[in-house]
C-alpha cells in the first residue's frame, strides 16, 4: 500500500522535485531568504512528531500503556533522531535547533523564527497566531495546514503528512546546491548547513524513513478508508510545500529585480 500511495502522489513530488526555485538560489543574499522562509517548515516538522507522539505513546502521568507496542517503538525511535541528534561536534541538539544555528552562521536572520515561536502559548491559539502574525502569506497558509491536520486529532492522517510531505529527496538537491554555492562564496559559512542536510539524507534515507512507513502500515492497517485520507492528506502536503517555494520564489525575484536597479 505504501507504494500505491507514492504511485498517487508522483506528479505532486515531480513538480516539487523540479521547482524553479532550486535553480534561483544563487547568492548569499538568496540563499538568506530561503532559509528565513524554510526554517517555518523545519520547525512545525517538529510539531508534528511530538503529535504523533502524544498520540500513540503515554506522554501524561500516571503512566499506563497505550496502542500498539510496535507503533509506540516506531515514533519514539523517530523523535530521538529528531529532537536529539548530534551536531557536527558531537552535541546532542534537536534538528531545529541545528537549522537556527545553521542560519546564525550563514548570517541568515533568526529573529522572525524565534519572535514568532515565543509568541505561541498553546495549541487552543495557534491557529489565531498563525492568522495575526506579520508573515508571508506562503508561510502562513503552509502553518495553519500542519496545524489544522494536528488540531483534527487523526494519528494516521498526521504521520501521511510526516512522512510525504516532508523532507525526503528534497535535502539532497540543496546539499549539490549549497556545495556550489561554498566554492563560488568561500566567504560564507555553510558547513553547519550542508551537515545539517547531509545528516537529513543519511537519516532519513537510512532510518527514519522506512520507520514512517512501517509506522503507517500499523496505522492504517487493512482500513481502505484510512489508506484514501492518507492519499489525499500526502497530495495536499506536497502541494502546500509547493505553495510555500512560490512565496520563496516570488520574494527571491522581487530581491533580483531591487538588486538591478
Amino acid at each position: 500500500m505504501i507504494q500505491s500511495v507514492k504511485n498517487a502522489i508522483n506528479a505532486e513530488r515531480r513538480a516539487l522535485l523540479s521547482h524553479e526555485l532550486y535553480g534561483k538560489i544563487q547568492t548569499p543574499q538568496e540563499l538568506q531568504l530561503f532559509l528565513k522562509h524554510h526554517v517555518f517548515a523545519v520547525w512545525d516538522f517538529m510539531s508534528l512528531l511530538k503529535a504523533l507522539q502524544n498520540s500513540l505513546t503515554c506522554t501524561t502521568l500516571p503512566w499506563k500503556p497505550v496502542g500498539a507496542p510496535q507503533t509506540r517503538y516506531l515514533i519514539n525511535e523517530i523523535v530521538l533522531g529528531e529532537e536529539t541528534d548530534v551536531d557536527k561536534q558531537g552535541n546532542y541538539k534537536s534538528h531545529y535547533e541545528m537549522y537556527l544555528e545553521a542560519m546564525e552562521a550563514c548570517n541568515a536572520p533568526t529573529d522572525e523564527i524565534e519572535s514568532f515561536v515565543n509568541s505561541i502559548t498553546g495549541m487552543e491559539t495557534i491557529l489565531q497566531t498563525i492568522d495575526k502574525a506579520d508573515l508571508n502569506a506562503s508561510i502562513k497558509e503552509f502553518l495553519t495546514f500542519t496545524f489544522k491536520l494536528i488540531a483534527e486529532g487523526k494519528p494516521h492522517k498526521i504521520a501521511a503528512a510526516f512522512t510525504f510531505g516532508r523532507e525526503d529527496l528534497i535535502p539532497e538537491m540543496f546539499t549539490a546546491i549549497l556545495k556550489n554555492m561554498q566554492k563560488d562564496f568561500p566567504e560564507l559559512m555553510l558547513e553547519k548547513l550542508i551537515y545539517y542536510f547531509d545528516r537529513h539524507i543519511e537519516v532519513d534515507g537510512d532510518t527514519h524513513g522506512p520507520l514512517a512507513h512501517k509506522m503507517i502500515e500499523e496505522l492504517c492497517g487493512n482500513d481502505s478508508e484510512k489508506w484514501n485520507e492518507v492519499t489525499q492528506v500526502a497530495k495536499t502536503a506536497l502541494l502546500k510545500r509547493i505553495v510555500l517555494w512560490e512565496g520563496i520564489e516570488k520574494e527571491i525575484s522581487l530581491l533580483q529585480k531591487s538588486s538591478a536597479y
